[in-house]
């Protein structure tokens, strides 16, 4: 008989084993109250979608005070601490860190992109969204879904509100006013093979 696995007891894990895992390998991993999830690793899909939305926003941002950083560049959050790894950032301005326990991690996003998955997307939707809310530069918020073209656009009002933008058209264009940039919806899925149902 197999048990159901919201059963099983999960270890609980303190901020120092944490640190020492992170600080062990090339792996990537986030802390999540007691609990670490590995960040490395994903579908040829995620991969492909992450390096698109980031070469896109690169070439674009190379005479801007803006810069595009990969999945290797953590994320201050301060209300679920220590950090995140988001798939895809922009810093604005001069790029300022905070060094926590020999990792440099960026302070002052403007953007942040995270390509869904099935193990990720709640979190991605709800926690990770609601904890770069507290980060004041925060402006941008992209969820990049894998399996069907659909990119959701969260854009900061004047008056903290978010409004949302969902793009499912191949040839529909996304307007980022925070960077003036435009991400064309058949670039970020570039080279991916969709599977039909």
């Amino acid at each position: 008989m197999v048990a159901d696995l919201k059963d099983v007891p999960r270890p609980y894990y303190t901020l120092d084993e944490y640190f020492a895992l992170e600080h062990a390998g090339d792996a990537r991993y986030e802390y999540w109250d007691g609990e670490i999830v590995c960040m490395s690793g994903g579908s040829q899909a995620h991969l492909q979608i992450s390096n698109n939305v980031f070469f896109r926003l690169r070439l674009q941002l190379s005479d801007k005070p803006y810069r595009a950083y990969t999945a290797d560049l953590p994320v201050l959050t301060p209300t679920l601490p220590p950090y995140r790894y988001p798939d895809v950032t922009v810093g604005c301005g001069e790029l300022k860190y905070e060094h926590i326990r020999g990792v440099d991690v960026l302070i002052n996003p403007a953007l942040i992109v995270e390509v869904l998955s099935r193990t990720t997307e709640a979190r991605d939707r709800e926690d990770k969204f609601a904890a770069y809310q507290a980060i004041p530069t925060f402006g941008e918020y992209l969820l990049v879904a894998q399996d069907t073209p659909h990119v959701i656009h969260y854009t900061r009002q004047s008056d903290s509100r978010w409004m949302r933008e969902d793009v499912m058209e191949l040839n529909a264009e996304l307007r980022l006013a925070l960077i003036d940039c435009t991400l064309p919806i058949r670039d970020v899925y570039e080279e991916v093979k969709f599977r039909s149902a």
